[in-house]
């Protein structure tokens, strides 16, 4: 019984350690010490929900999904395309976002100010022209809400979908409200408090949102030619799937992503659901005196993947 133990041990420390690798890059662990080891004041608290949500496996997902809705936005298309690396590089990309999300929720607060002046003084440099002409700026304003509520949204969405604890009504409206702190800090005049100002100001968009090539080939890039191991495939079409189920019906269709809801239903939701179980488990936080007195690995891509 206590060689099984141990063997189950070794497996999900192997898997979990690879997707840590992939998620978090070179510096993951140091950078997963420097965030939680280091004292000081907080952004957020324990108890708050931004916490529960950026800790769990249902931000695969959401991130995910964050990139589809975000891309139909032609000005912020652009920029991702032209400047973000997301082809050329898109681990590293990932690399980039998912500790920028680990350093703001979890780290120290100098640290978190920190990482948003850098993410400040990218978006000063980014600036250029769309293949229809229109100029564009990282650093504007409308631009930087329209990035940060496609981001609230999918990873909200997400988290009530397919997270193991999903939030209440208030503490939806509470991740809202976390959520602008950060927004603030980089650049966000007045970012949506609740889920019911988010839901307004996305509509506030629509008029803004269309259709283009460039938006096409980012979502078959993303969903039909991922940068992942073979072994890697079937599970990440299960994210995958899941990330599109997550957009609103005029977004797939903006996309041309096909979707059905009898599929959806008896599927997607069953295989995003058991994929994001399967991530859980692989980066769970070792307890307990199985582990013998190995260090504990942090869960989820806010703690463990990015972290």
């Amino acid at each position: 019984m206590g060689l099984l133990s141990d063997s189950g041990w070794v497996v999900r420390d192997r898997i979990g350690d690879a997707i840590f690798s992939r998620v978090a890059g070179p510096e993951g662990r140091d950078n997963r010490a420097r965030i939680h080891g280091t004292p000081g004041p907080r952004w957020f608290g324990p108890e708050r929900p931004v916490r529960r949500v950026h800790a769990d496996a249902s931000m695969f997902i959401g991130g995910l999904s964050a990139l589809l809705l975000q891309s139909l936005h032609p000005l912020a298309m652009a920029a991702i395309a032209g400047h973000s690396g997301f082809r050329g590089d898109p681990w590293g990309r990932l690399q980039r976002t998912s500790t920028f999300l680990a350093v703001t929720t979890y780290g120290p607060a100098d640290s978190a100010q920190q990482a948003v002046d850098r993410v400040r003084a990218v978006h000063e440099r980014v600036r250029g022209t769309t293949p229809a002409g229109q100029e564009y700026r990282a650093a504007d304003p409308h631009l930087l809400c329209w990035v940060h509520i496609a981001e609230v949204d999918s990873f909200l969405r997400a988290h009530q979908r397919y997270g193991a604890r999903p939030l209440d009504a208030a503490d939806c409206d509470a991740y809202v409200e976390d959520m602008a702190r950060i927004a603030i800090a980089l650049g966000v005049p007045d970012p949506p408090t609740n889920r019911a100002e988010l839901t307004d100001r996305l509509a506030a968009y629509r008029g803004e949102l269309r259709s283009t090539p460039e938006a096409r080939s980012a979502a078959r890039f993303l969903l039909l030619n991922p940068p992942v191991p073979v072994l890697a495939r079937l599970p990440y079409g299960a994210l995958a799937a899941g990330a599109v189920s997550l957009l609103p019906v005029w977004a797939s269709r903006a996309l041309w992503l096909p979707r059905a809801p009898t599929v959806e239903g008896v599927f997607v939701r069953p295989f995003g659901t058991a994929v994001t179980a399967g991530l859980r488990w692989a980066l769970a936080r070792p307890g307990g005196p199985a582990r013998r007195g190995r260090p504990d690995r942090l869960t989820g891509p806010g703690q463990g993947t990015a972290g």
